[in-house]
Protein backbone atom coordinates (compact mmCIF):
# COMPACT_ATOMS: atom_id res chain seq x y z
CA UNK A 1 0.00 0.00 0.00
CA UNK A 2 1.40 3.42 -1.29
CA UNK A 3 2.10 5.66 1.63
CA UNK A 4 0.08 9.01 2.01
CA UNK A 5 3.58 10.77 2.11
CA UNK A 6 3.68 9.98 -1.76
CA UNK A 7 3.00 13.64 -4.13
CA UNK A 8 1.11 11.32 -5.90
CA UNK A 9 -1.34 9.40 -3.29
CA UNK A 10 -1.87 12.89 -1.96
CA UNK A 11 -2.86 14.78 -4.96
CA UNK A 12 -5.11 11.82 -5.24
CA UNK A 13 -6.85 11.71 -2.16
CA UNK A 14 -7.32 15.78 -2.77
CA UNK A 15 -9.32 14.97 -6.02
CA UNK A 16 -11.22 12.47 -4.53
CA UNK A 17 -12.66 15.59 -1.46
CA UNK A 18 -13.16 17.73 -4.06
CA UNK A 19 -15.18 14.78 -6.22
CA UNK A 20 -16.80 14.16 -3.12
CA UNK A 21 -17.29 17.44 -2.61
CA UNK A 22 -18.91 17.65 -6.43
CA UNK A 23 -21.57 14.74 -5.32
CA UNK A 24 -22.74 16.58 -2.48
CA UNK A 25 -23.71 19.86 -4.28
CA UNK A 26 -25.19 18.01 -7.32
CA UNK A 27 -27.03 15.81 -4.81
CA UNK A 28 -28.11 19.11 -3.12
CA UNK A 29 -28.99 21.06 -6.56
CA UNK A 30 -32.51 20.16 -6.68
CA UNK A 31 -32.81 21.77 -3.06
CA UNK A 32 -32.62 25.43 -5.17
CA UNK A 33 -35.47 25.85 -7.58
CA UNK A 34 -34.50 27.55 -10.62
CA UNK A 35 -33.71 30.81 -9.33
CA UNK A 36 -31.03 32.76 -9.40
CA UNK A 37 -29.52 30.87 -6.49
CA UNK A 38 -29.59 27.63 -8.33
CA UNK A 39 -27.77 29.59 -11.35
CA UNK A 40 -24.96 30.31 -8.73
CA UNK A 41 -25.02 27.05 -7.48
CA UNK A 42 -24.68 25.23 -10.93
CA UNK A 43 -21.65 27.59 -11.53
CA UNK A 44 -20.10 27.03 -9.01
CA UNK A 45 -20.73 22.63 -9.32
CA UNK A 46 -19.23 23.57 -13.37
CA UNK A 47 -15.75 25.08 -11.47
CA UNK A 48 -15.09 22.63 -9.35
CA UNK A 49 -15.68 19.93 -11.87
CA UNK A 50 -13.39 21.91 -14.59
CA UNK A 51 -10.46 22.08 -11.65
CA UNK A 52 -11.18 18.64 -11.35
CA UNK A 53 -10.49 17.70 -14.98
CA UNK A 54 -7.50 19.61 -14.87
CA UNK A 55 -6.00 17.99 -11.25
CA UNK A 56 -6.54 14.29 -13.03
CA UNK A 57 -4.78 15.54 -15.84
CA UNK A 58 -1.70 16.35 -13.27
CA UNK A 59 -2.12 13.13 -11.99
CA UNK A 60 -2.00 11.28 -14.88
CA UNK A 61 1.19 12.61 -15.90
CA UNK A 62 2.74 12.35 -12.74
CA UNK A 63 2.04 8.81 -13.08
CA UNK A 64 3.45 8.35 -16.28
CA UNK A 65 6.80 10.43 -15.06
CA UNK A 66 6.62 7.80 -11.48
CA UNK A 67 8.70 4.72 -13.28
CA UNK A 68 11.92 7.09 -13.74
CA UNK A 69 11.74 8.95 -9.95
CA UNK A 70 9.95 6.35 -7.80
CA UNK A 71 9.90 2.84 -8.61
CA UNK A 72 7.15 0.96 -8.28
CA UNK A 73 5.43 -2.28 -8.80
CA UNK A 74 3.39 -3.68 -12.12
CA UNK A 75 0.44 -4.25 -10.29
CA UNK A 76 0.62 -0.92 -7.88
CA UNK A 77 0.59 1.08 -11.21
CA UNK A 78 -2.10 -1.00 -13.06
CA UNK A 79 -3.91 -0.24 -9.52
CA UNK A 80 -3.54 3.82 -9.80
CA UNK A 81 -4.65 3.34 -13.36
CA UNK A 82 -7.88 2.05 -12.29
CA UNK A 83 -8.21 4.20 -9.76
CA UNK A 84 -7.93 7.33 -12.20
CA UNK A 85 -9.79 5.80 -14.92
CA UNK A 86 -12.85 5.34 -12.25
CA UNK A 87 -12.83 8.90 -10.85
CA UNK A 88 -12.51 9.95 -14.69
CA UNK A 89 -15.69 8.17 -15.64
CA UNK A 90 -17.30 9.55 -12.54
CA UNK A 91 -16.33 13.51 -13.58
CA UNK A 92 -17.54 12.76 -17.15
CA UNK A 93 -21.04 11.27 -15.57
CA UNK A 94 -21.23 14.65 -12.81
CA UNK A 95 -20.16 17.09 -15.93
CA UNK A 96 -23.08 14.98 -18.28
CA UNK A 97 -25.40 15.68 -15.48
CA UNK A 98 -24.86 19.91 -16.30
CA UNK A 99 -24.50 18.95 -19.63
CA UNK A 100 -20.76 19.74 -20.12
CA UNK A 101 -20.11 17.77 -23.47
CA UNK A 102 -16.03 19.04 -23.41
CA UNK A 103 -15.21 16.31 -20.71
CA UNK A 104 -17.00 13.40 -22.30
CA UNK A 105 -15.19 13.77 -25.21
CA UNK A 106 -11.83 13.91 -24.37
CA UNK A 107 -9.72 12.16 -27.03
CA UNK A 108 -10.96 15.20 -29.20
CA UNK A 109 -8.62 17.00 -26.97
CA UNK A 110 -5.36 14.99 -26.32
CA UNK A 111 -5.87 12.72 -29.45
CA UNK A 112 -6.23 9.09 -29.00
CA UNK A 113 -3.99 6.69 -26.42
CA UNK A 114 -1.17 4.34 -28.29
CA UNK A 115 -2.29 0.85 -28.24
CA UNK A 116 0.05 -1.76 -26.55
CA UNK A 117 -0.50 -3.55 -29.77
CA UNK A 118 0.75 -0.94 -31.96
CA UNK A 119 4.25 -0.78 -29.91
CA UNK A 120 4.36 -4.72 -30.21
CA UNK A 121 3.96 -4.94 -33.89
CA UNK A 122 6.53 -1.72 -34.82
CA UNK A 123 9.10 -4.15 -32.90
CA UNK A 124 8.41 -7.10 -35.43
CA UNK A 125 11.58 -8.14 -37.41
CA UNK A 126 14.14 -5.80 -35.25
CA UNK A 127 17.34 -6.91 -33.90
CA UNK A 128 18.52 -6.15 -30.06
CA UNK A 129 19.82 -2.87 -31.37
CA UNK A 130 16.65 -1.88 -33.27
CA UNK A 131 14.95 -2.59 -30.70
CA UNK A 132 16.56 -0.37 -28.43
CA UNK A 133 16.68 2.58 -30.85
CA UNK A 134 12.79 2.14 -30.99
CA UNK A 135 12.25 2.42 -27.30
CA UNK A 136 14.11 5.19 -27.27
CA UNK A 137 12.11 6.48 -30.58
CA UNK A 138 9.25 5.99 -28.29
CA UNK A 139 10.53 7.22 -25.41
CA UNK A 140 10.78 10.58 -27.16
CA UNK A 141 7.41 10.30 -28.04
CA UNK A 142 6.14 10.18 -24.77
CA UNK A 143 8.24 12.88 -23.84
CA UNK A 144 7.09 14.96 -26.30
CA UNK A 145 2.93 14.01 -25.90
CA UNK A 146 3.95 14.36 -22.42
CA UNK A 147 4.73 18.37 -22.73
CA UNK A 148 2.26 18.84 -24.73
CA UNK A 149 -0.03 17.07 -22.22
CA UNK A 150 1.68 19.76 -20.19
CA UNK A 151 0.52 22.67 -22.28
CA UNK A 152 -3.27 21.43 -22.42
CA UNK A 153 -3.14 20.81 -18.48
CA UNK A 154 -1.76 24.92 -17.96
CA UNK A 155 -4.19 26.35 -20.83
CA UNK A 156 -7.21 24.57 -18.98
CA UNK A 157 -5.84 25.58 -15.80
CA UNK A 158 -6.37 29.55 -17.14
CA UNK A 159 -9.23 28.98 -18.83
CA UNK A 160 -10.68 27.48 -15.37
CA UNK A 161 -9.23 30.46 -13.48
CA UNK A 162 -10.41 32.87 -15.80
CA UNK A 163 -13.73 31.29 -16.24
CA UNK A 164 -13.91 31.51 -12.37
CA UNK A 165 -12.79 35.04 -11.98
CA UNK A 166 -15.97 35.80 -14.96
CA UNK A 167 -18.30 34.07 -12.69
CA UNK A 168 -17.31 35.78 -9.38
CA UNK A 169 -17.37 39.01 -10.93
CA UNK A 170 -21.25 38.55 -12.50
CA UNK A 171 -21.71 37.41 -8.75
CA UNK A 172 -20.73 39.96 -7.04
CA UNK A 173 -22.71 41.89 -10.13
CA UNK A 174 -25.99 40.29 -9.21
CA UNK A 175 -26.08 40.57 -5.72
CA UNK A 176 -24.95 44.32 -5.84
CA UNK A 177 -28.42 44.52 -8.46
CA UNK A 178 -30.30 42.44 -5.50
CA UNK A 179 -29.59 44.88 -3.43
CA UNK A 180 -30.87 47.60 -5.15
CA UNK A 181 -33.87 46.28 -6.01
CA UNK A 182 -34.30 45.49 -2.14
CA UNK A 183 -33.75 49.22 -1.24
CA UNK A 184 -35.99 50.57 -4.33
CA UNK A 185 -38.47 48.15 -3.35
CA UNK A 186 -38.48 49.55 0.26
CA UNK A 187 -38.25 53.04 -1.04
CA UNK A 188 -41.85 52.09 -3.28
CA UNK A 189 -43.30 50.91 -0.26
CA UNK A 190 -42.67 53.94 1.68
CA UNK A 191 -44.03 56.35 -0.87
CA UNK A 192 -46.81 54.07 -1.64
CA UNK A 193 -47.47 54.41 2.32
CA UNK A 194 -47.37 58.41 2.31
CA UNK A 195 -49.41 58.85 -0.75
CA UNK A 196 -52.23 56.75 0.65
CA UNK A 197 -51.89 59.01 4.11
CA UNK A 198 -52.12 62.06 1.92
CA UNK A 199 -55.15 60.25 -0.42
CA UNK A 200 -56.60 60.00 3.25
CA UNK A 201 -55.93 63.49 4.33
CA UNK A 202 -57.27 64.67 1.07
CA UNK A 203 -60.36 62.91 1.21
CA UNK A 204 -61.06 64.49 5.30
CA UNK A 205 -60.06 67.70 3.87
CA UNK A 206 -62.78 67.72 1.01
CA UNK A 207 -65.89 66.72 3.44
CA UNK A 208 -64.52 69.79 5.74
CA UNK A 209 -64.47 72.01 2.53
CA UNK A 210 -67.97 71.24 2.06
CA UNK A 211 -69.34 71.40 5.35
CA UNK A 212 -68.28 75.16 5.91
CA UNK A 213 -69.43 75.67 1.99
CA UNK A 214 -73.09 74.40 3.33
CA UNK A 215 -72.92 76.24 6.70
CA UNK A 216 -72.34 79.50 4.96
CA UNK A 217 -74.44 78.96 2.27
CA UNK A 218 -76.98 78.49 5.53
CA UNK A 219 -75.90 81.72 6.86
CA UNK A 220 -76.76 83.79 4.11
CA UNK A 221 -80.35 82.03 3.35
CA UNK A 222 -80.38 82.85 6.43
CA UNK A 223 -79.75 86.45 6.14
CA UNK A 224 -81.46 87.01 2.84
CA UNK A 225 -84.66 85.94 4.65
CA UNK A 226 -84.21 88.37 7.47
CA UNK A 227 -83.76 91.11 5.24
CA UNK A 228 -86.14 90.22 2.88
CA UNK A 229 -88.83 90.05 6.09
CA UNK A 230 -87.43 93.28 7.64
CA UNK A 231 -88.07 95.74 4.95
CA UNK A 232 -91.88 93.43 4.03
Amino acid sequence: MASSADPWVREYNEASKLSDDISNMISARSSYGSGPEAQRHSSAIRRKITILGTRLDSLQSLLTKLPAKQPLTEKEMNRRRDMLTNMRTKVTQMASTLNMSNFANRDSLLGPDTKPADVVSRTAGLDNSGIVGLQRQVMREQDEGLEKLEETVLSTKHIALAVNEELDLHTRLIDDLDEHVDVTNSRLKRVQKNLAILNKRAKGGCSCLCMLISVVGIVVLVVAIYMILKYL
